[in-house]
């Protein structure tokens, strides 16, 4: 809690076995040219989070290849049963699945409540013929995907892609991360807002756009009952995340809706 009266859910986390933890996380950091927080530890991230006034964290991870996916999704519901309801956890899959009912069956079972993609790691784009099996399931399934969106170096998650699969799969919601592109985040927000099955979350975004008054305005274009709070830990401290969004001067309605209701309600989290 923060400010004495603000719950706050990071809806956006990345956490991975401790024995390859620092491994992966260090290899995201080289992907993107930075210097990561953390180890990538779920241990790291509750400490941390609890620290800067995080209550619960959504939690996932991506596969690379399709034979990760069962292996990934298992530990991250391990890690939300242990956490006495701290975490909730997101599941993955991957669009060269030999079987992709077999995968949304396994997340549903496993009690996850969404998926999360990320093209550009996992290497797609995301309106190619294969990933279409993806939308459909997750529409049918009432699972939403939390999507990495954007990037000025590639071309397969930014607006032109995504806007045609929320025209299409108008019953899926879909999160896109980095408020709906990152390292394009004003271009993207211009394009893509009021779109009714998007909502975005402000996750690395903050380090590149240091200007306050350009956040507020992408704020503002998607509305705040459409932008979810997130840290993309480990890349980021938790501390550092809260402070500068708590420094934005919003409402406390505001806070309420980004901090935790916005993500209560897509994630469907009691």
């Amino acid at each position: 809690m923060v400010e004495n009266k603000f719950t706050v859910i990071d809806a956006h986390c990345h956490v991975y076995p401790d024995k390859i933890a620092e491994k992966a996380a260090r290899a995201t950091d080289g992907f993107y040219d930075v210097h990561g927080f953390g180890d990538g530890t779920v241990s790291m991230l509750m400490r941390e989070g609890k620290k800067a006034g995080i209550d619960r964290f959504i939690v996932q991870s991506v596969a690379t290849t399709p034979k990760q996916v069962s292996s990934i999704n298992r530990f991250i519901a391990s890690e939300v049963e242990k956490s006495g309801g701290v975490l909730t956890g997101l599941g993955t899959l991957h669009p060269d699945s030999d079987d992709m009912e077999r995968d949304v069956e396994e997340i549903l079972s496993l009690g996850l409540h969404g998926v999360k993609l990320h093209p550009d790691i996992q290497g797609f784009k995301i309106d190619d013929y294969r990933c279409l099996k993806i939308y459909e399931l997750c529409e049918k399934h009432h699972l939403p995907i939390l999507m990495h969106t954007g990037d000025s170096r590639y071309d397969n998650s930014n607006p032109n892609r995504l806007m045609p699969i929320l025209e299409i799969y108008t019953d899926l919601i879909i999160i896109g991360a980095h408020f709906g592109g990152w390292s394009i985040w004003e271009e993207a927000s211009k394009l893509l807002h009021g779109i009714p099955n998007l909502y975005v979350d402000c996750s690395s975004s903050f380090a590149w756009l240091p200007d306050d008054g350009v956040v507020k305005e992408i704020f503002a274009r998607y509305g705040t009952d459409r932008v979810l709070f997130g840290t993309d830990y480990p890349m980021w401290s938790p501390k550092t995340e809260i402070d500068r969004f708590l420094s934005l001067g919003f409402s406390d309605e505001d806070k309420r809706k980004i901090l935790s209701e916005n993500a209560m309600k897509v994630f469907n989290i009691e």
